[in-house]
């Protein structure tokens, strides 16, 4: 009933809280559909993920531009999160309470995204002891790789993209 990237998605959100992870994973899949035909509630999901791990690291300002686009999404499609298994409600309640708190410049603290179908909380649950994750554990802020993952990647593909599409761009021109 959902897609696989999406359970993984939520696995790495409750379980080893690898926010960018999680980016990864919905923005592959949201990637693979044509570009008119990608779906805006991925964005949302991945904006809410990139916000708390902007937060844990410290960047309020971007955790609180990412977390306000996802609040304005919600906000202008309703039942589109409630489609994908979610407290919509609860869940804006959530996000809410945590943009306040981002605003506040408090620092960052779990949150667990409000499952409203239990086969798709089971199958998560599932997904995540198979991986070896605590389901709703909490986030290891003394984890230097968790924390600054971004910082520790390999970057090479993307770089070679870049390049290849600039090259295309002076060869079209």
């Amino acid at each position: 009933m959902y897609p696989d990237p999406y359970i993984d998605f939520l696995i790495h959100f409750h379980g080893d809280r690898d926010y960018f992870e999680c980016h990864e994973i919905l923005e592959e899949y949201w990637k693979e559909a044509p570009a008119e035909e990608r779906d805006p509630v991925w964005v949302c999901l991945i904006q809410i993920a990139v916000s708390l791990y902007h937060q844990r690291r410290g960047n309020f300002k971007g955790a609180e531009r990412l977390l306000a686009g996802s609040l304005k999404f919600m906000t202008g499609n309703p039942g589109r999160i409630g489609k994908l298994g979610l407290h919509e409600n609860r869940l804006s309640t959530v996000l809410s309470e945590r943009l306040q708190d981002i605003r506040s410049g408090k620092p960052y603290e779990s949150m667990d995204l409000p499952l409203a179908d239990q086969a798709l909380e089971n199958a998560c649950k599932n997904g995540a002891e198979e991986k070896g994750m605590v389901w709703l554990s909490d986030s290891d802020l003394q984890n230097h790789e968790l924390v600054h993952r971004h910082m520790l990647r390999d970057r090479s593909g993307v770089i070679e993209e870049r390049l290849s599409q600039l090259a295309s761009k002076k060869k079209n021109t």
